[in-house]
């Protein structure tokens, strides 16, 4: 009997967060679909996306949807201008196209820290501007792993009030889950984690909080419904984030550059037919977004 009640009291909180709000009509549409449906509970916000007054104007109509800032360095278009951010963006004003150029340039001391932090603070600003209650912050490509972008990050979250940030390393449980990932991409993932005891204890003492990991990490782009049923049936007590990459593909979608295509519209599939069946039969999931997180842990 009482291994029956401490069963009973078992939870397992979960964020179902879409990135890339903002990003094309299909995105936007995929993601409030979603989250009408029980699929969704957050998704994070592309500050300087082309249908970024789009996603605002949904997010406001959903205030259950738990948005954040999908902080982006690396790929896309900075809030700044390039006077104020010279060694993190080019000469044409963009970002480095590339996470590999970027980590190069960021390990050989040639990006400044403040000037990380200046354009994060001017991404959160601008989500916070248009009416939006920033629950957390992510960045695009997961380039906060590296402690010389968590720094900056951390400062500029503070600055903002945002006290909530992903944790991006994905728990070993979550990797044996994910069959269909490519073995290349399973390295990377494992290797990466050596960077995990720093990460939280750098979170931990800007006074943030965090999940226990994130989940989808190394299914980006193969998370199909065999998958994200084998991760669900996989995952144990504790505060995890599955992260996703839903969305229609569009005729924007085409212009944009990102090798996940269809894969997004597979990912809305899969999530809008197994997560609301799942959390009903389920009764110890708790479905969340980072703006509870510092209520429930």
């Amino acid at each position: 009997m009482l291994s029956r009640v401490v069963d009973w009291f078992r939870v397992t909180r979960l964020i179902l967060n879409a990135d890339d709000f903002g990003l094309t009509p299909g995105v936007n549409q995929s993601i409030i679909e979603l989250h009408e449906a029980g699929a969704l509970s957050s998704a994070t916000l592309m500050a300087t996306s082309e249908e970024f007054n789009t996603a605002t104007a949904a997010a406001t109509r959903h205030p259950g949807l738990g948005v954040g800032c999908h902080v982006v360095l690396v790929d896309g278009k900075p809030a700044l201008a390039r006077t104020e951010i010279p060694t993190l963006s080019l000469p044409s004003g963009d970002f480095s196209p590339t996470l590999g150029a970027f980590v190069r340039d960021l390990m050989r001391g040639r990006i400044r820290e403040d000037e990380i932090e200046a354009e994060t603070i001017a991404q959160i600003r601008r989500v916070q501007a248009a009416g939006v209650k920033v629950t957390h912050i992510d960045t695009h490509k997961h380039t906060h792993m590296f402690g010389r972008v968590l720094r900056p990050l951390l400062r500029a979250a503070q600055a903002c009030g945002v006290m909530a940030i992903r944790n991006p390393f994905e728990p070993d449980w979550a990797i044996g889950a994910s069959a269909n990932a490519p073995l290349a991409r399973r390295w990377q993932v494992k290797v990466l984690r050596l960077s995990r005891t720093g990460f939280l204890r750098r979170v931990r003492g800007a006074g943030l909080t965090t999940t226990d990991g994130a989940v989808g990490v190394l299914a980006t782009g193969t998370l199909d419904a065999e998958t994200l049923r084998r991760l669900l049936a996989a995952m144990p007590e504790g505060t995890w984030e599955l992260l996703c990459h839903p969305g229609y593909q569009d005729a924007a979608l085409d212009t944009v550059r990102t090798r996940l295509r269809e894969s997004r519209a597979i990912e809305h599939t899969a999530l809008l037919e197994t997560i609301p069946a799942y959390v009903r039969t389920h009764p110890e999931i708790q479905l969340m977004h980072f703006g509870e997180l510092g209520m429930a842990r």
